[in-house]
Parts: structure tokens; sequence; C-alpha cells
């Protein structure tokens, strides 16, 4: 339920929830969906449920065996602020991540409104990145939900980026991903989408990290935006 990760902003995942569904436009290719009924076919346990939101408390404090200082984003494979996650299930993962200082811990989530509703119950340690995926303008409400939480760093994932973001307001946000879509399926980014953000950025001095252009075939298409490479991220909360 951890291990060493291939996503460009992070250096592990752990996964105490599996399992999700579908809210906004930005869900429709979901490859986290696609992973798990793969996994399940090849009959990990940890699937047996295919997709279905599954809780896994053996797996609850699993970041507190590893000693060297890692970057982790946490449930990959389903969203932690699920309706179906008890808060104090939440609350138990935020136990976790307290204790373990030498760790960052990336959370990232499209349920803004329950993120809002019980922020004030959860104790939020310096080493937790709070963020929201914000695909397109319909889902703007998502960064206002954002700003009212005590994160030490909120952030945004702009992937799949399937619409402008034009005007978007980053105030009191900390960092910015950028992405387009993978996979067989994938939506059309547009360059433009991409400079509006990147502007929005250095207009504030936030951090931007373009992940990829996606497409079918993403290791062909890159990662490079107008001949650079940006992986810029926030500095981590000293252990």
């Amino acid at each position: 339920m951890a291990e060493r990760s291939h996503i460009e902003w992070t250096e592990a995942t752990w996964n105490p929830v599996t399992g999700c569904t579908k809210v906004s436009a930005g869900c429709k290719n979901c490859y986290a969906e696609r992973l798990a009924f793969r996994l399940q076919a090849m009959g990990n346990p940890r699937y047996r449920n295919g997709f279905s939101v599954t809780l896994h408390e053996d797996v609850i404090e699993l970041p507190k065996r590893w000693r060297e200082p890692r970057l982790i984003f946490v449930n990959s494979m389903s969203d932690l602020f699920h309706e179906q996650v008890p808060i104090e299930f939440i609350q138990r993962v935020f136990a976790t991540m307290r204790v373990c200082a030498q760790h960052t811990f990336q959370i990232l989530t499209k349920r803004s409104g329950r993120l809002k509703t019980v922020a004030s119950k959860i104790d939020w340690p310096v080493n937790v990145w709070m963020g929201v995926s914000v695909e397109d303008s319909r889902v703007l409400f998502r960064v206002d939900d954002l700003r009212k939480v005590r994160a030490a760093v909120r952030f945004l994932s702009c992937e799949p980026l399937i619409g402008s973001l034009a005007g978007i307001d980053l105030t009191d946000i900390h960092w910015v991903i950028v992405g387009g879509e993978s996979g067989w399926g994938a939506r059309p980014i547009k360059i433009e989408w991409i400079r509006e953000i990147f502007r929005a950025c250095r207009k504030r001095d936030i951090p931007f990290f373009f992940k990829q252009w996606g497409g079918v075939r993403k290791h062909v298409t890159g990662r490079k935006l107008n001949g650079k490479t940006y992986d810029d991220m926030p500095e981590r909360a000293a252990a």
C-alpha cells in the first residue's frame, strides 16, 4: 500500500483508502480507476472491491516505519475526503502525519466542500500540504474552499487541464501544478490555458510545476514548456 512513485511531483505514495466515485469532468478518464480494476483482475487483495471505497486500517501507521524523509502523496488511489470516509478515520490519518515529522505529506481532493466542512475538526501539522483539483472554470469554487483551510501549504493540481482558468485568483495559494490528460481517450490541452496559469503564478511569485503535456504517449510529448522544464515547489517544513 506504499511505494516509490513515478508521479513527477512526489516521491512515494501511501493509500490508507482505495476507491472513489466520479464528481466532475476531471474524473472522466480516471487513471486510478483503471489501475484498480487491473489490480483486481491480477488478484491483488487490496483491490478485491475493485474501485469501491475501501478503508485499510492496517496501513494507517505505515509511514512510522520509514526513517528516511520522504515526500508522500496521500491516497493516490482515492480521495481522503470522500463522503464514505468517516471523520474519525481522517483524523487518525492526520495523527500519523503529525508524528511523522520527518516526512512531508501531500493530500489532493476534489471534494472541497467536505474538506471545508470538516477542516475545523482536524489538527493541521505543518508537514501537511493540502490541495484541490481544478480542471476547468466550472470547479473554481474549490479554490475558494481551499483558502478557508489552515494548511501550511495550499496547492492546486490543474490536471487534467481541460479548459481555461483565465482570471483565476491565486490569493493564499502556495503552489500550482499543471498537466494535460494522459492515456487512451485523453482530452487535449491548449498552450494558452497553461500560459494563463503560468502568468498568474508569476504575478504572485507562486512556484509553478508543469507535469506533462499528456496524450496517449506522454513519454513522447514530454513535459517541457517553451523549451524549459518547470519543477518549482514550495519549501518543506523543517522536521
